[in-house]
């Protein structure tokens, strides 16, 4: 029942607020007829001071205090003053019609629609009649046994009125948090949108870009042996076929997050999405990855000291990927009689060192990798876990990069998952620091 009254009380409202006027139309009219019944019934003689009251009187009486009722809300002051002299007349005549207690009912909508100082004063003016009806007809206890309690009803009205005006400024406060809570969480959806999009964006370049070098690499030195040696140029189309089917598959895992608009994109009805059980590389597939670019033809040696087993996956992608970058550097623009050490510290608490070094042609060999995006995505990964990136030519000949993520913090916390599908709220918790080395 109570759930119903509530219903019903919000259809109501809402009516109301689309057409007011209807609602006060309907109690204008009641009001009127009411005034006219207690005036044709007579009702009035029995507690009028004046039984000889004209009709003319009475009935300008009765429309005096009905007909403004029309415009109480939207001119709440405006009726007041309308009333008044009429109240006074009312109570200087002593026909005390109880039509002229619908002025509390005025009282009432200043006191929900005007701020308190203009509540106190048409209080105020309200007294004047009340004053007038007892000093002219005073009651047999005295006049100010007829002050007192219509004061009080005048009172009660008041604070009747501050109340529910109160508690619909609360009600309203209460709606515009609701709607601000929801612009900031479609904001800050949207926020966690653009930042998944733009780490799949990077992902899809380091993909990209590492693979078509080990297929470039692989095309050229199949080329060459083509001729010479049929077998080699056998082995090189093996290879190409293989990097090339991988980076499809990553490249379709990736575009099916792109397309994907909705929050929970990891998971359907049907079953985990592929990317669920696709996890990205870590460091156990790094030795993967150096096979992949020796069979391009670069020579790599790697030494590993420690062990990367407690290291967390964000931070184990990070270094996978800027070993990549850095080998696919030196796949590009270090030249075919480059080799390329790669040196890899784990320490206590999640701290890495990474050296990756080559005897590449120069300098000026990387200067398009420098200018590039590669070294810049590798400044932000390195960044992210308030570690430093150091990349430059070697005194002699050939190019590092050093990477160094220093122990873990509790003000630090991995950004990257170890899947490519991630929440949008530890996405938005992410916030980029530019730093450079």
């Amino acid at each position: 029942m109570t759930r119903r009254l509530h219903r019903l009380n919000r259809r109501l409202r809402t009516f109301d607020r689309r057409r007011p006027l209807v609602w006060d139309a309907v109690f204008t009219g009641f009001s009127l007829t009411v005034a006219l019944n207690d005036f044709l019934g007579g009702g009035w003689r029995n507690i009028t001071e004046n039984p000889q009251a004209p009709n003319w009187l009475l009935i300008a009486l009765s429309l005096g205090f009905t007909v403004p009722l029309m415009w109480r809300r939207t001119h709440p002051v405006a009726v007041l003053l309308t009333m008044l002299p009429l109240a006074v007349v009312n109570s200087w005549t002593g026909t005390d019609l109880q039509a002229g207690l619908i002025i509390l009912v005025v009282a009432f909508n200043i006191a929900v629609h005007t701020r308190l100082r203009t509540l106190l004063c048409c209080c105020a003016l309200t007294m004047a009649p009340i004053v007038v009806d007892a000093l002219r007809h005073p009651a047999e206890q005295g006049a100010d046994q007829t002050i007192v309690p219509q004061a009080t009803r005048l009172a009660m009205m008041a604070i009747i009125g501050i109340s529910y005006r109160t508690r619909q400024e609360y009600l309203a406060s209460l709606v515009e948090r609701a709607r601000q809570l929801e612009v900031e969480r479609d904001q800050q959806a949207r926020l966690a949108t653009a930042a998944e999009r733009a780490r799949i964006a990077r992902e899809m370049h380091d993909i990209i870009g590492h693979n078509l070098s080990v297929i470039t690499s692989l095309a050229d030195g199949g080329s060459y042996a083509a001729a010479k040696n049929p077998e080699r140029a056998v082995q090189a189309l093996t290879a190409i076929g293989a990097t090339s089917r991988q980076a499809l598959g990553e490249l379709r895992r990736l575009l099916d997050v792109l397309r994907t608009e909705s929050p929970d994109a990891g998971t359907s009805d049907a079953g985990p999405h592929p990317l669920e059980t696709a996890p990205q590389p870590s460091l156990a597939d790094l030795d993967h990855l150096l096979d992949g670019v020796r069979s391009a033809g670069l020579p790599v040696r790697s030494t590993v000291q420690g062990s990367a087993a407690t290291l967390p996956p964000g931070r184990q992608l990070t270094v996978y990927r800027v070993i990549q970058e850095a080998l696919t550097n030196t796949l590009k623009h270090g030249g075919p009689e480059a080799e390329s050490t790669v040196r890899v510290s784990y320490g206590d608490g999640g701290a890495v060192t990474v050296t990756v070094t080559d005897t590449g042609v120069g300098a000026g060999a990387h200067d398009n990798g420098s200018r590039g995006s590669g070294l810049t995505r590798m400044r932000e990964r390195t960044a992210l876990y308030g570690g430093t990136l150091e990349s430059g030519p070697l005194p002699e000949q050939g190019w590092h990069v050093r990477l160094h993520l220093p122990e873990e913090t509790a003000q630090s916390p991995p950004c990257l998952s170890s899947t490519t599908s991630r929440s949008s709220a530890s996405a938005s918790a992410c916030s980029w620091r530019a730093r450079t080395t």
